[in-house]
């Protein structure tokens, strides 16, 4: 038997969500495990669920779909649904599965419940994710060659070879590509030195680890410290600690 998509629904509009539970109903491949109109309970409901999707509206009082996600340490694919086109583009930026515009078509509904089917198993399975991940990325002591960026449900796949440079902010670690988009991820920036080639990825800064590959400049710095500029769209521009300096320059052989 196929394995109906356990849905959670958030809209602060009883009737919306209504007429959503009913629609969703009617297609018989949806189970719903629950609802809520208030994102505030929603934020405490949500990392207790085991569910496929998220069907989330935006605006919102007291927290927008977005600013619920944002609060969220995981959450599963969303589709959002909400009486505002303006939304679309963050909406995808943001990783959703499709994006409803209400009152909400049966024909749309339908288009975005295919594309759920295809992230959701027809069968359970005993595939362990976390192994999956390891397998992908690492092989016995070798460097990584790619790496698992994770938002919300969706796993990214990134090759290793194509990041300009990691980095810390706000208690968070990133990867940055030449076009500049980041990506989340699990890892501390110790973990990943630990797990990069040496040859090819140094540690410049306690924030920072640059590709030695996209360098395309070095300039002199206050304090003896180095400034890089790195070969990506946005000519990104990262501080060498001044115990780093000499590694660096003994890397690039200067």
């Amino acid at each position: 038997m196929l394995k109906k998509i356990r849905a959670f629904l958030v809209d602060d509009e009883p009737l919306a969500l209504k007429r959503l539970s009913s629609l969703l109903g009617e297609t018989g491949k949806v189970e719903i495990i629950g609802t809520t109109n208030n994102p505030l309970d929603a934020l405490q409901i949500i990392p207790t669920l085991d569910c496929d999707v998220l069907f989330l509206d935006i605006q919102m009082p007291e927290l927008t779909g977005f600013e619920l996600l944002s609060r969220l340490p995981k959450y599963p694919p969303v589709v959002f649904t909400t009486a505002f086109d303006k939304f679309a583009l963050k909406a995808f930026e943001v990783y959703s599965v499709d994006y409803l515009l209400k009152p909400i078509e049966r024909e749309r509904l339908e288009t975005a419940l295919e594309k759920l089917e295809k992230l959701v198993p027809e069968h359970d399975t005993s595939v362990n994710i976390e192994n999956l991940l390891a397998d992908l990325t690492r092989k016995n002591d070798e460097p990584v060659i790619r790496i698992a960026s994770r938002i919300g449900g969706r796993v990214q796949i990134l090759d290793v070879s194509e990041i300009t440079c990691f980095f810390a902010q706000d208690k968070m670690t990133f990867a940055s590509n030449a076009a500049g988009k980041e990506f989340p991820l699990d890892d501390s920036l110790n973990k990943l030195e630990k797990k990069l080639d040496s040859e090819k990825f140094l540690r410049v800064h306690r924030s920072s680890i640059v590709n030695l590959n996209f360098i395309e400049e070095i300039h002199g710095w206050f304090s003896g410290k180095v400034l890089i500029r790195l070969k990506d769209a946005g000519k990104t521009e990262i501080v060498v600690a001044r115990n780093r300096v000499k590694f660096l320059k003994d890397v690039l052989g200067m």
